[in-house]
Formats: structure tokens, C-alpha cells, sequence
């Protein structure tokens, strides 16, 4: 971290949006192909809802590099359903695979979805005001199961870094989680999940 950086304020909002972010990126219906296991269901809707229709947005502050530099930001989850599959985010082990990550339920009803490298799962529910500790070596990615924008405020080291590619060479992560029939969910393994194996190590 450089001595001469300043202290900052960010205001964010319910639905997601930060003044004074210095930093955004849309993920759109036609970047999540690859996630889902429907893929005839994502075509669907891509081609119902339209290509850049929008799946997910991220709304970053970045302030400093370095040692004891964070990153600070909100991300918001639209609701919807790919088939029986509640919508998510990409996921990501951190580049850095020993950083940990924390977020905060602004808004909205989701899960954060857990892979540990050594093979254990976790669905952690989130309603406002709810708090989940992402320890290191724990791939993770939001998903949202309810009716309303799903909007977390997230913080992790600035030089941590995302491996997406992990995810999607492992076949997607362990478990789905798919409506229950009843106006819930549930988690079911994943069939196409080989594993993190060697991938992780490497």
C-alpha cells in the first residue's frame, strides 16, 4: 500500500449501485454459456431475452496496490431460472488461492455457493444484514433464489486476482442448486464435476 493514499467514502445503494466506484463490468446472458448445465435452457432465454440481456453486474473501488490494498464492491444478481438452475455468478477461486473474501447481503434472497479444493461443499443462505467469511482455498460463487435482485457488498486483497478458469475446466462446481417444486431450493451434485484435483495445485 502507498503511504500517500487517501482515505475514501463510497456511498452504496440497495439496488446495488456505489457512487464513487471507479470501476465496472456487466456480465450478459451470451458470457454465461459454459455455466450452466441447461445449455439448451440458456439458449432460450438468449434467445427470448436477447444476447446482452444482463445477468450480473460488478461495481468496484480500487484505492492503492499492494501490500494491505482492497478492493471493495457490490455485486447484483438478477433473479431468474435456466431451466431448473437459479441463476449465479461465474464463480472464482482467487488467483492467489490463500485469500479469503467477505461478503454482505444488501438486498434480496441468495446463497453462496463453497468448494473446497479437498472435496467439501457448503450452501450459505443470505438475507439482508447477513455476513459469510469466504476462507482461502474455497472456490465460491453467489447464486440467487429469490423473486428480487440479489445485491452483495464485497472485499478481498487488490492483488488476490480471480482464476475463473478452474471452474470451468472442473466440468462447473459440485453441486446445482435447482428449484425444489415448492417455491425453494435445493442442491443436487453436479454430474458433470470432475473434481479439482491437479487443476488446483497447478
Amino acid at each position: 500500500m502507498n503511504h500517500n493514499d487517501e482515505p475514501t467514502v463510497v456511498t452504496v445503494h440497495d439496488d446495488g449501485t456505489m457512487d464513487g466506484h471507479n470501476g465496472v463490468y456487466n456480465k450478459h446472458l451470451s458470457d454465461m454459456r459454459g455455466v450452466y448445465s441447461d445449455e439448451a435452457a440458456l439458449e432460450a432465454a438468449i434467445a427470448a431475452d436477447g444476447a446482452d440481456a444482463l445477468a450480473y453486474r460488478v461495481e468496484e473501488n480500487r484505492v492503492g496496490s499492494g501490500d494491505g490494498a482492497l478492493i471493495f464492491g457490490t455485486s447484483t444478481l438478477l433473479p431468474r431460472r435456466i431451466g431448473d438452475e437459479y441463476t449465479v455468478t461465474r464463480g472464482h477461486l482467487h488467483s492467489k488461492p490463500g485469500c479469503a473474501e467477505v461478503y454482505h447481503c444488501l438486498s434480496g434472497h441468495g446463497l453462496m455457493l463453497l468448494d473446497s479444493l479437498d472435496g467439501q461443499w457448503r450452501a450459505l443462505e443470505m438475507h439482508p444484514g447477513d455476513v459469510v467469511h469466504v476462507p482461502g482455498y474455497w472456490v465460491h460463487r453467489s447464486v440467487n433464489v429469490g423473486v428480487d435482485t440479489f445485491v452483495t457488498a464485497f472485499t478481498y486483497d487488490e492483488d488476490a486476482g480471480q482464476n475463473y478458469d478452474l471452474i470451468d475446466q472442473s466440468g462447473g462446481m459440485s453441486h446445482l442448486i435447482v428449484a425444489d417444486g415448492d417455491g425453494g431450493w435445493r442442491a443436487i451434485p453436479n454430474p458433470r464435476h470432475i473434481g479439482y484435483g491437479a487443476l488446483a495445485a497447478a
